[in-house]
């Protein structure tokens, strides 16, 4: 039988920093929504964790989705809601804002995507948290950022130039121009902590 699991290295690496930063922020009930879920390797790490919450995938690739799915049923959990949803965070509205779900979204969770995508997709995450969330609701971001227009490590900077060599509509964001997008989407900064490998946790919170 074949096995469609991909399997991204640094999600062994990161999954637990980041699991200890989510068991401080996310609400005591609620489905939370995984934007751009990747491989499914960090959801399925999640959630039979955070039992006390519904986990709903989400990702716009195909092969992808057939590898959450791979992931979801070679680690079955009961509050994971699967198949993962066809979601780009530019169509609108998301197909959540018209499903039924067993809980209301009250957290939505994005891991290394907006430094892999184009600028404006960050708006685009915005406005549909803005959209989906109610006031208190949160907005979990992991990944390299920029602190005032600088990197805080060198690795970054050449992670950031090896990004702008695969694609120029990508690289390593400026944390206060991705909280001044989001403050015009009615999202406020609530915390940032530094993550293992020069990465951070960048917690908002609705309005």
């Amino acid at each position: 039988m074949a096995d469609f699991r991909q399997y991204a290295p640094a999600t062994e690496r990161n999954r637990q920093p980041i699991l200890e930063v989510l068991q401080q922020v996310l609400p005591p009930s609620s489905t939370v929504l995984e934007i751009a879920s990747g491989t499914g390797e960090h959801i399925t790490f999640f959630a039979p964790r955070l039992g006390h919450l519904q986990w709903l995938p989400t990702e716009r690739q195909a092969l992808l989705r057939e590898s959450i799915q791979a992931w979801g049923e070679a680690l079955p959990a009961a509050n994971l809601l699967l198949p993962a949803l066809d979601l780009d965070v530019s169509d609108r509205p998301w197909p959540v804002e018209t499903d039924a779900l067993p809980e209301p979204i009250t957290a939505i969770i994005n891991i290394n995507m907006i430094h892999i995508s184009a600028w404006e997709m960050c708006g685009h995450l915005m406005a549909g948290a803005e959209r989906i969330l109610p006031a208190g609701g949160v907005l979990y971001l992991y990944g390299p950022f920029k602190r005032e227009g600088q990197h805080t490590a060198p690795s970054n900077e050449t992670f950031d130039q090896m990004l702008r060599d695969q694609n120029p509509d990508w690289g390593v964001r400026d944390l206060e121009e991705v909280e001044a997008i989001a403050q015009t989407h009615g999202l406020q900064l609530e915390k940032m902590l530094p993550m293992p490998a020069n990465n951070f946790s960048v917690v908002f919170r609705r309005g």
